[in-house]
């Protein structure tokens, strides 16, 4: 096996780029010719004056935003006393860079908010006070022995004082900003060794960083106990039970139509004004830096088992299912202290995040959170999270969960006493509202996730996207519905005036539909462009949900200036796909085999994953991948042996590197045909895709 040995150090040293990383190159963009009725366009546009200029609010945005001064006590700062307290130190202007002097992070970019004393017309006021609180940044005491740098990334690096050393949670998004905060502790705090990670949940803005606080060669050895990993002097990584799976599987089979939708969700295009990008209701957004991950060490596999680190004694609660598929609590008797992960947040989070991802439960969300009062609520006297800032106080902490709880529970239950009174998706989250005690929480205000879209993520959990009319069972797509609508509409230019007038009136989210129709007839009509970007602009500038704002701004932004996608900036990273399973792999194959090119294959493939000791069928017929583990075909066309990381060239179509790492026995020539047509998702341009316009 010297040879396999040889193989799988030079293919460590390949850096093997999918679709996950970031894309630097502009998406070209086509001319387009100008139509033959320009002379009438150009009318329509000036007689209803409509431009591709960015507008400020209207009479009826500014209605709409001053509305929430009576809704909720702007007199109550407690929020962002509990944002303030306890700071420590805070350097006077905090933007991060990168190597290459790129700007990864910036708190900076928002120092336009100290010059407002209220909000400015442009941004509801409810999110411009979660935007202040969020803009406080630096490194917070908890309790005397817990400490939190906040601010420097979309979560928050935590970390606890032992005896001799550091233990932390959740090490942010990326290695700039975990760096530059680990540096914040230790020029206030001290110089101190890391003793343990601990990370709460597989979302990666908190694992990203993780080679900012300690190095893959640091990590302790998987195979040990915990205690001998804490006895070996190298480094635990602590996670929940599945952590790993999840981490890796997340962002990969559905990964550029994640990415590109998140550009939306983020608002990654937008600049940072008063009428930009605000905060996301769990931060200011996501960093842009390097993504790394360390594999974990140790797994908690049951709520109530207890470690001792360096002191410190921790209790974790395994909450599967609710703001990730595997996430924990950890409680900390010795400060009488609750981490409550991502399951408390001082927002109302999501049931379904905007970029695309798994239904949430909302049940069970709530249930953990009421199982860890039930567990710790007694003796709590601070509960504290991976995202915004602590509560204090024993009746506060019980007040919190209790509250948190509150609002999935009632968006579960409510929309499915809804579902059975015969109510849709559509019609329901039109309908819901909290109850008006609820609604009145600051910690629990639509910042991040919104009762609408979770009310919808509820009837997609238990009925699905049908609404049984069966008008729906099969729908036009959207272009060819446009043009239809269109064509029965007739003169496109009184649709407009009408939508103009509707407008004026503050009817805006109807004046998106219909323009938005207009658009996806035909693309090139500016003034539908304009107008439909005028509407969303402003139902951006009332939205309270960080999100909400971010996708309407960007989707307007896009209507006046074409697809963006090509020149965003996100995290760089690569690092999750080394990780993944043969079995992943396999799934990841499926997705990006040309199916209709190889559905008149029959191939057999019998592969041998020497470096794990597996063996499998891979079985090409009809267009579809399928696989049996631990087996080998005694009717297979080729047989291979490689090291599982060779995979890796197969999904990028690399045959020719693959060739130099793999051991190939049999018809060579069915195994590249098959390689081959791994191409689906090999253009560059396909994760550029458009959403607002065809």
């Amino acid at each position: 096996m010297t040879f396999f040995k040889k193989t799988v150090s030079a293919i460590l040293s390949v850096s093997i780029i999918l679709s996950f990383a970031a894309c630097a190159a502009e998406k070209p963009q086509e001319e387009q010719n100008l139509p033959e009725e320009v002379n009438t366009k150009e009318s329509i546009l000036e007689e209803l004056g409509l431009n591709g200029e960015a507008k400020g609010a209207t009479e009826e945005t500014v209605k709409v935003n001053s509305a929430f001064y009576s809704l909720l006590d702007f007199e109550d700062s407690s929020e962002y006393e509990n944002a303030t307290k306890g700071l420590i130190a805070a350097p006077e202007v905090l933007e991060l860079k990168d190597s290459e002097g790129n700007v990864v992070w910036s708190q900076e970019a928002y120092s336009f908010i100290d010059d407002y004393e209220k909000a400015p017309d442009t941004v509801n006021p409810s999110l411009w006070e979660n935007t202040k609180n969020n803009h406080v940044y630096g490194l917070f005491e908890v309790v005397d022995g817990i400490y939190q740098v906040r601010g420097y990334d979309m979560a928050n690096l935590t970390v606890i004082e032992g005896k001799t050393g550091w233990i932390l949670f959740d090490p942010l998004m990326t290695i700039e900003c975990s760096t530059a905060a680990m540096q914040l502790i230790s020029e206030n705090l001290g110089e101190r060794p890391v003793k343990a990670v601990i990370i709460s949940h597989p979302h990666v803005d908190h694992y990203g960083g993780i080679e900012g606080v300690m190095s893959k060669e640091e990590a302790a050895d998987a195979s040990l106990s915990i205690e001998e990993q804490l006895a070996s002097g190298k480094i635990p990584v602590i996670v929940p039970e599945g952590f790993a799976e999840h981490a890796v599987a997340e962002n990969i089979y559905a990964g550029k139509a994640m990415s590109r939708r998140a550009n939306y969700q983020y608002g990654v295009v937008l600049d940072q004004s008063e009428t930009g990008k605000m905060a996301l209701g769990i931060g200011m957004g996501q960093s842009v830096g390097t993504g790394s991950f360390v594999a974990p060490t140790y797994e908690i596999k049951e709520t109530g088992e207890k470690i001792v680190i360096d002191g410190i004694e921790m209790e974790f609660q395994l909450t599967p299912g609710t703001e990730a598929p595997a996430e924990m609590n950890t409680w900390f008797p010795q400060f009488k202290a609750l981490w409550v992960a991502e399951n408390c947040t001082g927002t109302l989070h999501n049931l379904y995040t905007l970029r695309g991802a798994q239904i949430r439960d909302g049940a069970a969300w709530a249930k953990y959170i009421m199982e860890a009062k039930t567990r710790y609520g007694a003796e709590a006297e601070v509960v504290f999270q991976s995202h915004n800032w602590p509560h204090w106080g024993n009746e506060t902490v019980n007040k919190y969960l209790v509250d948190s709880a509150s609002v999935y529970q009632f968006i579960n239950d409510q929309t499915l006493t809804y579902i059975n009174k015969g109510y849709t998706a559509d019609e329901i989250s039109n309908m819901i509202k909290l109850p008006e005690e609820l609604e009145k929480v600051w910690y629990t205000r639509q910042y991040y996730g919104t009762l609408k879209h979770n009310a919808q993520a509820v009837y997609q959990k238990y009925m699905g996207w049908y609404d049984a009319n069966p008008v729906h069972l099969d729908p036009l797509e959207p272009t060819e519905s446009a043009k239809k609508w269109v064509e029965y509409l007739g003169d496109t230019d009184e649709v407009l005036r009408l939508a103009k007038a509707d407008f004026d009136k503050g009817e805006y989210r109807w004046v998106a539909e219909i323009t938005n129709v207009l658009v996806f007839a035909d693309p090139e009509n500016e003034a539908a462009r304009f107008l439909c970007a005028d509407a969303l602009e402003q139902l951006g500038y009332q939205s309270e949900s960080g999100t909400w704002r971010s996708a309407y701004l960007s989707a307007a932004k896009e209507l006046r200036e074409g697809n963006l996608s090509g020149k965003v900036t996100q995290a760089k990273g690569g690092a999750m796909l080394r990780e993944m399973t043969p079995e992943m792999i396999f799934g990841y194959m499926g997705i990006v085999l040309n199916k209709y090119a190889v559905q008149d294959e029959n191939i057999i493939v019998n592969l041998t994953v020497f470096d794990l000791g597996e063996q499998y069928i891979l079985n090409f017929r009809n267009g579809v991948l399928l696989t049996e583990k631990g087996i080998h075909s005694e009717e297979a066309d080729v047989s291979v042996t490689c090291p599982k990381l060779a995979l890796l060239y197969l999904i990028q179509g690399n045959f020719e590197e693959f060739k130099k790492v793999a051991k190939i026995e049999g018809d060579i020539e069915k195994l590249s045909y098959i390689v081959e047509n791994f191409n689906e998702l090999s253009d560059p341009a396909t994760g550029f895709f458009n959403i607002v316009e065809p």
